[in-house]
């Protein structure tokens, strides 16, 4: 396989307080959940790295790509997002991608901190038998969707209720409608709530992901004594 003409596109926002993780940042404070979020993204670049595939960061406001830059470095490939929703910006990110001459392309979002680099490998070798692959999330999304340049189906991006917990319903069905196959990895659960977050600390706890920025900074966040792993005031 030529890693060369596959590429990850990484949808990521700036952790500007207030404007990420709204629904931890309700339990946290704004300050705490925009530090939560900076580290979910720093853990999975470097897992995206890990993988060794080219990468490009999505960011979005699109304004921001100094700030991005600084925040992230400048070692990867920055794309705006554009679109006036999700669909549409995904939508893009895939067009954008095939343009420049990749071959496949998956795309990920930034709120799976401890997902393996495997799935990764996974993802893109099954896109050499399929002509899509999607990775369900746990609350009824998706964190992860594939395509090969040939196969790439835009209309799976059309009209969805973003945010629901449908949306991975809506896009197998429309797979489906079209009588295209779709390889579909192992579920993974997100960050978006203080429930997920204690998920995601209890199961990290022993494993490699212990020595994340993640960990370390959700120990710093939290009375790791306390059992209900209360947010500290």
């Amino acid at each position: 396989m030529d890693k060369s003409k596959r590429i990850i596109l990484f949808f990521v926002k700036f952790p500007d307080p207030g404007r990420v993780k709204t629904r931890l940042s309700h339990v946290l404070g704004n300050e705490r959940g925009a530090a939560v979020y900076s580290a979910f993204v720093l853990d999975m670049l470097d897992t995206l790295v890990l993988s060794g595939y080219p990468l490009a960061v999505c960011f979005a406001p699109p304004a921001r790509m100094e700030a991005f830059k600084s925040w992230l470095g400048h070692g990867w490939l920055y794309l705006p997002q554009q679109g006036d929703d999700l669909g549409k910006r995904m939508k893009n990110g895939f067009q954008d991608a095939f343009r420049m001459g990749y071959h496949k392309a998956i795309l990920i979002g930034s709120d799976f901190p401890d997902l393996p680099a495997e799935i990764i490998g996974e993802a893109f070798s099954s896109l050499e038998r399929h002509p899509a692959v999607i990775g369900p999330a746990l609350d009824g999304g998706y964190y992860l969707i594939g395509f090969g340049r040939e196969t790439f189906a835009p209309s799976v991006f059309d009209r969805v209720a973003w945010g629901g917990d449908t949306v991975l319903h809506q896009a197998l069905s429309r797979f489906k409608e079209m009588r295209q196959p779709v390889h579909i990895l192992p579920a993974w659960n997100d960050v978006d709530t203080h429930g997920d977050l204690l998920d995601l600390y209890r199961r990290g706890k022993g494993t490699h992901f212990a020595r994340s920025r993640t960990m370390t900074c959700l120990a710093s966040l939290w009375d790791v004594d306390d059992p209900g792993g209360r947010a500290l005031d």
